[in-house]
């Protein structure tokens, strides 16, 4: 499941439920929230929440919030009472310091819960299982880490989820965004410190190589780019390459890798056939780094019209013409071509 984040620390607006609508239409299907704000009084955070939750419903969106005892003392909401959590319309909690075993195992009952996957114990495994808690509805989630150099390390996440599996304990974490970020710091909200500047689309698939059965965007907002791309994923089961130049017969026809996967480029099966592009040799030679498009022009005789993309920085070659220039947010992409990948490409956007 895809999961993104909208928090209450300013007014909601239309800008905010089109996003919300838009994220749906891509392939989300949960909003991640925390209920508090700085500088934000009690009345503001629930009349804001009830905002949410109203809209979230409407669209057809789960909706689960971070809490704690804390949190909730700042509400007026009793840590211990299920019915006035449950008054607060959310579909499932993720819950922090101040929640019991005995709390827990009761919410199991009532709505989907989410431990956090980094600190919990086996006693804590086992005095849920006396407690007869609903695993069916528990979730071990990663928290996000706003200060750089302070994110999970990759492998030590993955060995926490394989341990978690085993309780069958589905597994959650965050990537981040790349649009608005969440302040004060503005340095992303990744779970691993590795993805802190990484590709969403790109973050996502590898946190799912790493087992994790929930991915959440941690910062407020993504880029057109990047939600074109998760959405062409998830749709079309494609990957998009945002290109620096308008090359129509690019844009406008179908692509797949061929399904014998080269080291060196991504080989473009249906371009030989199509030859929808001049294959004359170019006056300049130009070098290919690392997202290149190219084709082989008529000096490559049998392979003339092939189009190729680069996985690594290549050197010239007079019998290779370069066409264009996959952006730089879109290169972590190209690790994810496999065989017989579809690509599309497409012009960037230009954000405002």
């Amino acid at each position: 499941m895809l999961g993104f984040s909208v928090y209450l620390g300013h007014e909601l607006t239309s800008e905010d439920y089109n996003y919300l609508l838009t994220m749906r239409n891509s392939g989300f299907a949960c909003v991640f929230t925390q209920l508090e704000a700085p500088d934000t009084d009690r009345e503001t955070i629930l009349k804001r929440l009830s905002n949410l939750t109203d809209w979230c419903q409407k669209l057809d969106l789960k909706i689960g919030a971070d809490v704690s005892e804390e949190i909730l003392q700042k509400l007026d909401i009793n840590v211990n009472s299920v019915e006035q959590i449950k008054s607060l319309n959310l579909t499932g909690l993720r819950v922090d310091d101040g929640f019991s075993i005995e709390m827990i195992a009761k919410l199991s009952k009532e709505m989907p819960i989410v431990l956090n996957a980094s600190t919990i114990t086996q006693e804590d495994i086992d005095n849920l299982k006396y407690s007869n808690a609903n695993f069916d509805r528990l979730t071990a989630g990663h928290n996000f880490y706003p200060r750089p150099e302070t994110g999970l390390d990759a492998s030590w996440m993955q060995k926490r989820n394989k341990w978690l599996h085993q309780y069958d304990l589905k597994t959650a974490a965050f990537v981040a965004g790349n649009g608005k970020l969440r302040g004060p710091l503005f340095a992303g909200l990744p779970t691993l410190e590795k993805q802190r500047y990484e590709n969403p689309l790109a973050a996502i698939l590898e946190l799912q190589q790493y087992d994790c059965d929930h991915v959440f965007i941690g910062d407020p907002q993504l880029t057109r780019d990047a939600i074109e791309t998760i959405t062409d994923y998830e749709k079309e089961d494609a990957i998009t390459l945002h290109l620096d130049t308008e090359i129509l017969e690019l844009f406008e026809n179908e692509w797949h890798n061929r399904p014998d996967v080269a080291r060196d480029v991504v080989r473009l099966q249906e371009s030989r056939k199509k030859h929808v592009l001049s294959t004359e040799p170019q006056d300049n030679i130009y070098a290919r780094p690392k997202g290149s498009v190219t084709i082989d022009n008529s000096l490559y005789q049998r392979y003339e019209g092939e189009i190729e993309i680069t996985k690594r920085d290549l050197p010239c070659d007079k019998k290779v013409n370069v066409l264009g220039q996959v952006k730089d947010y879109d290169l972590a992409l190209l690790d994810h071509i496999g065989s017989s990948t579809r690509v599309i490409f497409r012009k960037a956007n230009k954000e405002k």
